[in-house]
């Protein structure tokens, strides 16, 4: 039976491989744990991996939920072309001063605008814009049901949402849960069940941020 080190030991062999060192992401987590932020970001891989999927949907405008520290936000303004943008949502101001100092060093502040407040506020102050090409949510897992139905109002058909943390090292399969994170989760599984506008997949994860898993659906 693999467990968390050798998941762990597999990611930095795709680090080393894949991934050339960056000491402006590095700095970022480093700024990070020294303000005392939670260690949640995604993991290098999986900035990549957000990169990427910005990347292959020539995304020019994109919508995050849950900032934190910036880091997944750096990944994605960094592949973004002259006139990207990235919009993201953080509740926890502390938090939201930290990432733009880190946006600020990684040379990407001008392309993203931070929201400080509840997305679920912030959100609908942003219907009327442009809609977003690709979105993603990594906030408070109680309020995913909610996400889904607000998000799809600033999107367009062909517009990506990527949902992390949706496995929970399993406990998502556990219909008796009183937990409110496993009760949104399943919340919006429900919501994406037959959706009349969302094409959807998911897929489970492991790796050095333990056994999760993504949603992944295309507005229709």
């Amino acid at each position: 039976m693999r467990n968390l080190e050798t998941w762990k030991q597999v990611d930095q062999y795709f680090i080393d491989q894949l991934i050339p060192a960056d000491p402006v992401m590095e700095n970022v987590r480093k700024a990070n744990e020294e303000a005392g932020l939670p260690s949640i970001d995604v993991s290098a891989v999986q900035g990549k991996m957000l990169q990427l999927f910005v990347k292959m949907k020539a995304a020019k405008n994109v919508l995050e939920i849950g900032t934190l520290g910036g880091y997944s936000t750096i990944w994605m303004a960094k592949s973004l072309p002259e006139d990207g943008h990235v919009t993201t949502l953080e509740f926890n101001p502390t938090h939201a001063e930290v990432a733009s100092r880190n946006m600020e060093m990684a040379g990407v502040k001008d392309k993203v605008e931070v929201i400080v407040g509840p997305a679920l506020k912030s959100l609908p102050t942003l219907e009327g814009r442009e809609p977003f090409d690709f979105i993603f949510i990594d906030a408070d897992k109680n309020n995913n049901p909610h996400y889904i139905k607000e998000v799809l109002k600033l999107s367009k058909p062909g517009t990506t949402i990527l949902v992390d943390n949706v496995v929970r090292d399993g406990e998502l399969l556990d219909s008796e849960s009183k937990d409110k994170s496993i009760l949104g989760i399943r919340e919006m599984f429900d919501v994406l069940n037959n959706h009349p506008h969302l094409d959807s997949t998911a897929f489970q994860t492991v790796g050095s941020k333990g056994y999760d898993g993504f949603v992944l659906a295309v507005v229709t």
